[in-house]
């Protein structure tokens, strides 16, 4: 008689094995996360041999890149798509993804590009309703499957410029017994993938869904497997989304593109900074601009604060758009060293326009917002600050300086609060056209700010 197929139970969160089941995961800590599995029993393939090459003798392509398009889409991407690259798009659900990615797949049928895309999570008579709301479909292609094999066999049909798995979590290979979207499938289905994108030269672009800590969801590994990693951000009660790259083998990361959703889809926003502070009171308490550096550009935002009298127990810490333990910081040392009670009061503060903002140049900004709303004193008209706040109440140079100024100019800021040291590096043609006032402390900037 035959040996029965031996089962293991494996983690649907870390991919941890193990010979029994257990209620809680002993590698992450998981609970209930064990699946009962059957390891594969088709016959491995072994690749043909190769052999060390000389890096010197080895030939580089030359870096031919293929429009999406969509402008600020190719921006983020670091010019467009590399042939045979493998991008990971993630975001919340509802967020834009597949018409972003819709809109690329009929963007470039019209230029004649040859493009599929795969849907799991939709019929095709639901993509192709969507498709028409977007545009005309001419010369794109659809496959709705969740099985590996249908999308190899359709890849390997007919060369491709484009393919797009929406989403990487719905397909399963028939080769594991475990269902779509755990850890192993995960794994198998995006090596295949990729395999598959090098050998065909196909750009691939995959839609990965998030956990609800906004990390993408599955292996870590995959994120190490894929060329670039996108995350689509924004707030679903906000018309505006940011696409940020977090890693990028074929350009520089950090880079965002701006887009309007409009009834049309996603429209491109050539502008930022105007779209951010438009709608910006003026003359209002509690209400600061701060030029920020996003990959190669810079962008103005406004930031907010409100400060109420504690009312019951603990001051309360509200934030959107900011880091919390950030702002938890900055209102001690305005305390202690810059002498401005704020910690007996309730502090809530913002970035306008469902945009967010994780880099220290907020810091000054978001101090003077604090210490605005607290003496329900405005700014100064026509200022902005930026620059880091230190323990110790210094101010502390940022990055791209000049490409921040160049921005408040353009915009026609014409007074501008940075840290010392930031001011000493520009050159003459870099200062001209705004007036300068650098500040080594905390306290020194908010007496030139008000």
């Amino acid at each position: 008689m035959a040996k029965a197929d031996k089962v293991v139970f494996e983690c649907s969160a870390c991919g941890a094995q193990s010979p029994k089941w257990l209620g809680r995961c002993s590698e992450c800590a998981a609970w209930s996360t064990l699946t009962e599995v059957r390891p594969r029993t088709a016959a491995v393939r072994m690749p043909p041999a190769r052999v060390p090459l000389d890096l010197d003798a080895v030939l580089a392509e030359p870096s031919v890149r293929v429009s999406t398009s969509i402008g600020e889409f190719d921006r983020v991407l670091g010019g467009g798509l590399v042939p045979g690259a493998v991008v990971l798009l993630g975001g919340d659900p509802g967020i834009g993804k597949s018409t972003l990615l819709t809109q690329v797949v009929l963007g470039m049928a019209k230029a004649g590009q040859a493009v599929l895309y795969v849907t799991g999570e939709e019929s095709a008579a639901q993509v192709a309703l969507r498709a028409r709301r977007l545009g005309r479909a001419d010369g794109a292609f659809i496959l709705a499957t969740t099985e590996l094999g249908d999308v190899q066999s359709a890849v390997e049909s007919r060369p491709h410029a484009l393919v797009v798995i929406d989403s990487i979590q719905t397909m399963r290979s028939a080769e594991l017994q475990s269902g779509p979207g755990s850890v192993a499938q995960l794994r198998e289905v995006a090596s295949r993938l990729i395999d598959l994108a090098k050998q065909t030269g196909a750009a691939l672009v995959l839609i990965g869904h998030v956990t609800k800590d906004g990390g993408l969801a599955g292996p870590k590994v995959l994120e190490h497997l894929v060329d670039v990693v996108l995350a689509f951000e924004g707030d679903a009660t906000h018309a505006y989304r940011l696409v940020r790259g977090q890693k990028n083998r074929f350009g520089p990361t950090h880079e965002i593109g701006v887009f309007e959703m409009v009834a049309e889809g996603l429209r491109e926003v050539a502008d930022p900074s105007t779209l951010f502070i438009a709608e910006r009171p003026e003359r209002a308490a509690g209400s600061a601009v701060v030029p920020t550096a996003e990959g190669s550009r810079a962008l103005l935002v406004e930031v907010q604060a409100l400060v109420a009298p504690a009312q019951y127990g603990a001051p309360r810490r509200v934030v959107t758009g900011l880091d919390s333990n950030r702002l938890a910081l900055l209102l001690a040392v305005l305390q202690r060293k810059a002498g401005i009670h704020v910690l007996d009061q309730d502090v809530f503060a913002s970035v306008a326009g469902g945009a967010r903002v994780e880099e220290p140049a907020v810091d000054l900004a978001l101090c003077a917002a604090v210490v605005s709303a607290l003496r329900e004193l405005p700014l100064a008209p026509g200022v902005l600050a930026f620059g880091e706040v230190g323990l110790t109440g210094e101010l502390r140079a940022v990055p791209r300086a000049a490409a921040r100024i160049a921005e408040a100019r353009k915009l026609g800021f014409p007074r501008i609060v940075l840290p010392t040291a930031n001011a000493e590096r520009l050159t003459a043609e870099e200062r001209s056209g705004v007036e300068l006032l650098p500040a080594g402390r905390l306290s020194d900037a908010l007496d030139r700010m008000f």
